[in-house]
């Protein structure tokens, strides 16, 4: 089986790279974009089966990039973690209106983005670390 493809939208290296690790450690296969409309163009493009989504990228803003991600009918069921600094809630209520899968605060848990990633692609719950 095909390892599950995850989209990385993120504009910070460490984070990119971070992510890039602890993801790749569950087997999952992992690209990144550092900007809105590339991370537009390579989920058109690849079909990820998950995209992680700063809300605060270059170019157009994560809620900008959810908004054309859901109104792309090869798209509109791919699913969307937000990650973002700005823990407020209009964010989160604007993320879960436009339609995001999950939202995660920075500074974020390993463990926390694993579970919530392996949930949404079907892989099951990690294992503890």
């Amino acid at each position: 089986m095909a390892a599950k493809r995850v989209l990385i939208a993120e504009d910070e290296p460490h984070i990119v790279e971070s992510l890039r690790f602890i993801l790749a450690r569950e087997g999952l296969s992992i690209s990144a974009a550092g900007d809105g409309e590339t991370a537009c163009r390579e989920a058109s493009e690849t079909r990820p089966d998950l995209v992680i989504l700063d809300v605060m990228l270059p170019r157009l803003n994560g809620f900008e990039v959810l908004r054309r991600l859901r109104a792309d009918p090869g798209l509109t069921g791919l699913p969307v973690i937000m990650l973002t600094a700005k823990g407020q809630a209009q964010d989160r209520r604007t993320a879960e209106e436009i339609g995001a899968d999950a939202f995660i605060t920075k500074p974020f848990s390993n463990r926390d983005v694993v579970a919530q990633v392996l949930r949404l692609v079907g892989a099951g719950p990690a294992e503890p670390r």
